[in-house]
């Protein structure tokens, strides 16, 4: 952990370091955000398992996590093992060819293995959660009766994800996607007390959907951060 976290300025808020870097894109309610991570906070971005390894474009991602953690917060990789079998329209051109559940268990083990060379795990400074232990636990009557009336379509139709993929043709497992996003961070919060979640800038409508259902759902502040995309060589 002194390794990972030499020549790291504890007393500068991490939210300066992510500005500075290029990191920050976007984020929701800045100065209640800057207010909030002047304190220990815990923060998650999500880590679909569609393949057994990691690509250039989540390293920024990865390295997010690792400033927070460098600066005392502490952060939840989270495996899409759940989400992973529904597949994330955001940012894609076509439909995600859905993957068998022991595929993504496999590729889950890979994943995990790779991030531990990069965060902390040991004495739950960092954790590594999979949403599979919750979402494939939903019973679908209930998730309609128990938070289907807290998505409004009409903003969910305005999200940059939903509407991209309506011009290609969306199936209406991948119009699911933002609603169990959004549970996954409720239920963190909820769970783990995470107030924050971070993601690539394709994630903006997903991210703004689970801070809306956190609100409606508990009545409190949570906050998102979004960062550049690596599109080009």
């Amino acid at each position: 952990q002194e390794s990972r976290s030499a020549g790291v300025d504890f007393l500068k808020n991490v939210f300066d370091v992510f500005v500075e870097r290029g990191f920050l894109e976007r984020s929701t309610d800045e100065t209640g955000l800057r207010r909030a991570l002047g304190r220990p906070v815990t923060c998650y971005i999500g880590f679909d398992p569609t393949a057994g390894s990691f690509h250039v474009g989540n390293l920024v991602q990865i390295m997010s996590l690792i400033h927070m953690q460098g600066h005392g917060h502490r952060p939840i990789a989270l495996l899409g093992g759940g989400t992973g079998l529904v597949g994330d329209p955001s940012g894609k051109t076509e439909t995600r060819q859905l993957l068998t559940r022991e595929r993504i268990r496999r590729h889950g083990r890979s994943l995990r293995v790779q991030l531990a060379r990069y965060l902390d795990f040991s004495d739950g400074r960092a954790l590594l959660l999979n949403n599979a232990d919750w979402l494939t636990k939903l019973k679908y009557i209930d998730f309609l009766r128990d938070f289907g009336t807290r998505f409004s379509v009409n903003r969910m139709l305005s999200y940059e994800s939903i509407k991209s993929g309506l011009e290609r043709g969306l199936s209406f497992i991948e119009f699911n996607y933002p609603c169990l996003q959004a549970y996954d961070f409720w239920y963190q919060f909820k769970h783990y007390r995470c107030v924050l979640q971070m993601g690539g800038s394709d994630q903006w409508g997903n991210i703004v959907a689970g801070i809306d259902l956190i609100r409606r759902l508990e009545g409190e502040q949570a906050y998102g951060m979004t960062s550049p995309l690596i599109e080009t060589a």
